[in-house]
This record gives structure tokens, sequence and C-alpha cells, in this order.
């Protein structure tokens, strides 16, 4: 029986499948079965097929191969959190995996949410960057990223996270947070291509920005340090592009921070082109470091506030202090054989 494509508000009742009843359950480091239902959440904001090419593609390639599968597609965004929970129960009942087809960001909501279940994930990558994709090896081309889904292998991935909420590619607060949020007015005015991401980051230096003052305390050691942005990376492929050499510490069970020391417009201008140029762990006005634990102050700790901050591309306010970690249990991601 092939489970084609429904709103996320219905569902088939697959327990009448003798296919998907026979399924065993799944837990860390057991082998995958590549004959596991997938249930494919679909946001159709994301990248720049359109989503009905994109829900045609899936369900004509799992459909080829015989494969059970539902699609959950999903428009409005507030919509985003019950789906994926229906999808994480449709994964259990029938023991199979989750899948997220869109950007970093729909990726990083629906890890949000399959992190502590243990269950398996795959991915559809449809964003711009598609960091976390890449790192994986995972294609950004639907056809061949579905395809790729029929035959993987699980494999134990690297979360990071901020105060419980985790983050794939990277988390921060100050100034880079700012500039996502220009990036994606660009992007609404102008349309999705890196060439708009990138005009959207100038415009966004040639502006005022403010310089923060934080106490960090790494491991066991507490400094203060004023910056306009404190970024923290969880993705090899995206550190080693800009330059930071602890780059091969994300593989050793730590994640990577950059610190920029304050500076005028253009040397901000500057730390970017040579991001860039993958030159930026090279500048003398940025400093990266490994880490196991790191945590943010305020410097008057006794007066609470709450910052904004970025976790994969969604901008989002918490409170201090905020505490980066990898998480202690691994994201059991499906990749290509």
């Amino acid at each position: 029986m092939i489970v084609d494509t429904h709103p996320a508000h219905e569902s088939p009742n697959m327990s009448t499948s003798p296919a998907l009843a026979a399924q065993a359950p799944i837990a860390e480091g057991s082998p995958w079965s590549q004959t596991a239902p997938l249930f494919v959440v679909l946001n159709g904001g994301s990248g720049h097929i359109q989503a009905q090419e994109r829900v045609d593609t899936v369900r004509r390639v799992f459909q080829e191969a015989g494969r059970h599968f539902e699609l959950l597609e999903v428009s409005d965004p507030q919509q985003l959190p019950p789906t994926i929970a229906r999808a994480i129960e449709l994964a259990r009942q029938h023991h199979g995996a989750v899948v997220a087809a869109g950007g970093d960001g729909t990726i990083n909501a629906v890890v949000q949410q399959v992190l502590p279940t243990g269950l398996p994930l795959g991915i559809l990558p449809q964003g711009t960057f598609n960091y976390f994709g890449r790192n994986q090896g995972i294609s950004s081309d639907i056809e061949e990223a579905a395809r790729s889904l029929l035959t993987a292998q699980l494999k134990p991935v690297q979360v990071g996270l901020i105060n419980e909420q985790a983050f794939i590619v990277n988390a921060s607060m100050g100034l880079y947070p700012t500039l996502l949020q220009d990036r994606e007015a660009f992007k609404q005015r102008f349309g999705r291509s890196r060439v708009v991401a990138l005009l959207a980051s100038l415009a966004t230096m040639l502006r005022e920005h403010r310089d923060w003052v934080i106490k960090l305390t790494l491991d066991h050691s507490t400094h203060t340090i004023v910056t306009p942005t404190l970024f923290v990376g969880n993705n090899a492929l995206q550190m080693e592009q800009i330059g930071i050499p602890e780059a091969p510490a994300l593989q050793d069970g730590q994640l990577v921070a950059i610190a920029v020391k304050p500076v005028g417009k253009l040397a901000m201008l500057g730390l970017l082109l040579r991001g860039a140029l993958g030159q930026l762990g090279d500048a003398d006005k940025v400093s990266s470091f490994a880490f196991t634990s790191l945590t943010v102050s305020p410097r008057r700790p006794h007066r609470p506030r709450r910052l904004k901050v970025a976790t994969d591309g969604e901008v989002i306010w918490m409170n201090t202090p905020l505490h980066f970690r990898p998480s202690p249990r691994p994201l059991m991601l499906l990749v290509p054989m």
C-alpha cells in the first residue's frame, strides 16, 4: 500500500497495512530498515521550487520505489509545530522516520521535536544555503535527496543547545540576528538568492550598531568582553568556508564561538569581505575558540535581560543568561550511503 499526500489534519488508518504493522521499533544504534515508512513534513514556503512541484517530485520518487510514505504539507507557519507533532505520532505508531523538507529553519523546527524522541530524521534540504544538508552530503536537489532516503543509513549527528533550544547550524546574539531580520525583509522584497542575502548584509553593516558588554563563563573560566555580536557555530562546512581554524573541534563534541571586537562600519564591511573570502579567522579583530560549555550573562546579572537571538536563521527572544552546549543526545540522521 502506498500512502499518498494528505492534508496535515487528515491521515489514513495505516495500521491496516500488514507491511507497516510488521515493522520493528527503531532504537539508537540499531540498523535502519530501508523499508520503513517515511512521514514527510513539507514546508511550502521554503526555497526556489514551487511547493506543488516539490510535492509531485517526492510523491513520484517514493511511488516508483514502492515505499510507504505520507506527505504532510504546511503552508501556514503556525501549523508547522502541530504538523511536526503529527508526523512524530505517525512515525512512532508505524516504526518509521520523520522527514523534514525545507530550509535550515524548517529543519530546525522539526529537530526541536524529534531530538528528544530518538526517532530517525531524514531531510530534503530546500533553503538558500542548506548548510546542514550539505555538511552531511545530502543533495539540495529534491529528487536526488528523496532517492537517497530510499537507501539511507543512520548516523548520530551533534546538535547544539542554547538554553535547551536546539540549533543545527548556528546560534547568535547581537548584530547577527539583526542582519538575519534585514535579510529576510530583502528576500520578501527581492526574492531568495545568495546575491540578495549579500546585499542585505551590506545594508546592515552600514547602519549604526550597538556594542554589548557581556560576561563569558567558558568551561571553568570567566571573561568580560565587549562585542557587537557573538556567534556560535555547529557546522564544520560553514566554519571552514569563513576561515575559522577551530572547525575540526566540531567533530570532537565541541561547539565553536566567534566574537568580534568593537569596530567601525568600514572595518565591519572588511570583516564581511574576509568571511566571504574564507579569511575571517586571520583578522585581528576576531577571536574564536572551541568549548563544551559557554554561559553569556549581561554585565549586571542582578538586572534580568531578554536578548534577541538567532537559531538557524530564525530570530527569537530569550532570557539571560544564555547557556550554549552540545546536546548530550545526538540526532539520529538518515544520510546517503
